[in-house]
């Protein structure tokens, strides 16, 4: 009996904890298992703009990792979600670049071409990009255009081959990030999208994404 009871309070405060540290954070995609049956990470849809898409999930220095490939093409996987920033303001996440499109410059509508790319889609339909860029400086923002109905501002996180082959795990205040890039306080987060595109400079590249965590302040 007093061994029943030993299991009973251990299941009980596992579930307690378990709660508590689920409570504390929202997982988009760790990429620990495989592709589905329609050839994407489940939960997500494949986008494709130009040419083929070419993306699959590897272990990447034993990180489960979501890589993909863009040779003069353009494509992005995106997933619908419902988080609000107020509660879960925090968002990290781990990239690495391995090829940066040559000469790609996102403030050149010609040379609008990025390896990686993360967006984050609101319900009254502005944007946030982060992204990691060939040329423009790292803190760089501006507009982008193109895009009719939807208000996308880019945030350049990383810029050139400095920190190119390694991992490097970003943090992203979103409840900041959206109110210093558009004046007022954010709504319910409905959509993220990873993309990448090198059609523009007719060239290539490579990236890995990893450990998309939305978390509490």
């Amino acid at each position: 009996m007093r061994g029943l009871k030993r299991v009973v309070l251990f299941l009980f405060l596992f579930g307690f904890l378990s709660t508590a540290w689920a409570s504390e954070r929202v997982i988009i995609a760790d990429f620990s298992g495989d592709l589905g049956n329609g050839g994407q990470p489940s939960g997500w849809q494949l986008k494709e703009k130009k040419g083929k898409a070419d993306y699959t999930i590897i272990q990447d220095s034993g990180i489960p990792a979501l890589r993909l490939r863009s040779e003069e093409t353009s494509f992005a996987l995106q997933k619908a979600v419902d988080i609000n920033p107020q509660s879960y303001p925090v968002l990290s996440w781990k990239w690495k670049v391995t090829k940066l499109p040559d000469g790609g410059d996102f403030r050149k509508s010609n040379a609008d071409d990025q390896a990686a790319q993360l967006f984050l889609a609101f319900s009254n339909r502005k944007t946030i990009a982060y992204i990691w860029d060939t040329t423009a400086p790292a803190g760089s923002v501006e507009n982008a255009s193109g895009i009719p109905f939807v208000n996308i501002k880019t945030v350049v996180v990383r810029s050139g081959p400095d920190d190119a082959g390694r991992w490097i795990t970003e943090t992203r205040n979103v409840w900041e990030d959206y109110k210093s890039l558009f004046g007022d306080e954010p709504p319910v987060l409905a959509g993220i999208r990873i993309q990448i595109n090198s059609q523009h400079t007719a060239t290539s590249g490579e990236s890995f994404f990893a450990d998309l965590v939305f978390q509490r302040n």
